[in-house]
């Protein structure tokens, strides 16, 4: 009879526990200051022709009206193009996508507004607006000039990813480290490299080290005076691909009062995801040869192959707990004080199965309180690291 009774009262409290958080994960999630640290949106919104502030559901992983649905407070916007993009042209093309954005907020002043400052961030939130933050994806946008980085900041960028995979004269990229490519000169920052550092810390501007290499990493992080973020990556730990960071460096990012904002690609968060990626790009790869002769990017042709064949691509990709199994693993590292959420939304062309679009993102709040996070532990992974850090960078 006690044993009966016992497993009744066991059933019961797992009932009321499920039952409590699918009632809670909404409100925390509504009460949160949720903030993405990377969506590519506005160059895939030029690719496309497509404005932020049309219904682009099922085209787009992300527009205004779903990022109201999905709680998202604040959205760093990339600003970005590849490697096709050189002096000459890459710093026109970043100043077009900060045009759109400004475009974007000019036509709907009720629901968005730029935020260059943390008073810009909270009074975004006070009023219920999408705060439309920056990022340079990417250091060869400057052109190895000082003064283009000035106006990228004075327009509004507040961090910047010192490489794409591409490497630029002064930093070597995570590709090409990896790669053992040779750049004719040694890994990591040159002294103008570990000059831009010190001059966006003078800014203001937070050092961005996803897509850099090892020793762009260590350099920058022995040269910043600021906590330093990786807007958008994974673990290698769990998933090694050269995009994902190990736990050494883990370790010196929460040494610096950082923070790692997980990337949703299913390669960075699946180590089984690139060989299932490589088959069906096999697959369809004459069809991809035909695209990349029109546009020579090689991403961009990965990603229309990919939409167009989107349902045979589902079965592959990874589920949301694995995603979180990567946040997991930083909080044992180092913390919960420095993890975050940098989907890389409409950069990608394969998330975890949960995670279609910018509305699904309540169901990672969900998920964490499963996992015996707290209100307060969620509230820090959802925005509030991020608003620490931008407030350590942000001049006074």
């Amino acid at each position: 009879m006690m044993n009966k009774t016992i497993a009744f009262l066991l059933l019961t409290t797992a009932f009321q526990t499920q039952s409590l958080v699918a009632q809670d994960y909404k409100t925390i999630h509504k009460n949160a200051i949720v903030i993405d640290t990377h969506n590519d949106f506005i160059s895939t919104g030029i690719e496309k022709g497509k404005s932020f502030d049309q219904d682009l559901k099922g085209i787009t992983h992300s527009d205004l009206k779903r990022m109201k649905q999905g709680g998202i407070d604040v959205q760093v916007f990339s600003i970005f193009c590849d490697e096709n993009f050189g002096k000459g042209t890459a710093y026109a093309y970043a100043n077009r996508e900060i045009d759109s954005l400004y475009a974007y907020v000019k036509r709907n002043p009720t629901k968005m507004m730029i935020v260059k400052t943390p008073k810009d961030l909270d009074l975004a939130v006070k009023t219920g607006k999408l705060g439309s933050m920056m990022g340079v994806e990417g250091g060869h946008m400057i052109e190895d000039r000082l003064d283009y980085l000035d106006t990228l900041f004075a327009r509004g960028g507040r961090y910047m990813t010192l490489t794409w995979n591409n490497s630029t004269s002064w930093a070597s990229s995570a590709a090409d480290e990896r790669a053992k490519a040779d750049l004719g000169r040694p890994y990591g920052l040159t002294p103008f490299g570990e000059e831009i550092v010190r001059h966006m810390n003078k800014l203001g501007m937070i050092v961005d080290i996803s897509h850099v290499g090892e020793r762009t990493f260590y350099d920058a992080i022995r040269v910043t005076t600021k906590p330093v973020i990786a807007s958008h990556s994974c673990t290698y730990a769990l998933c090694p691909v050269p995009r994902n960071m190990t736990d050494d460096q883990i370790k010196a990012l929460g040494k610096n009062n950082g923070v790692i904002q997980l990337n949703f690609y299913s390669g960075f968060v699946d180590s089984t995801f690139k060989d299932k990626n490589n088959a069906f790009i096999r697959k369809h790869q004459a069809e991809k040869d035909s695209i990349l002769k029109i546009n020579p990017s090689d991403f961009y042709a990965n990603l229309f192959i990919h939409e167009k064949y989107h349902d045979e691509m589902d079965n592959t990709r990874p589920t949301l707990s694995m995603l979180i199994d990567h946040l997991d693993h930083i909080v044992k590292l180092i913390g919960v004080d420095h993890v975050g959420i940098g989907s890389d939304f409409d950069g990608i062309n394969s998330s975890p199965r949960e995670l279609n679009d910018v509305t699904d993102m309540p169901l990672i709040t969900q998920e964490l309180l499963k996992r015996g996070y707290t209100k307060q532990d969620i509230y820090k992974i959802l925005g509030g690291n991020f608003i620490r850090v931008f407030k350590a960078n942000a001049v006074k």
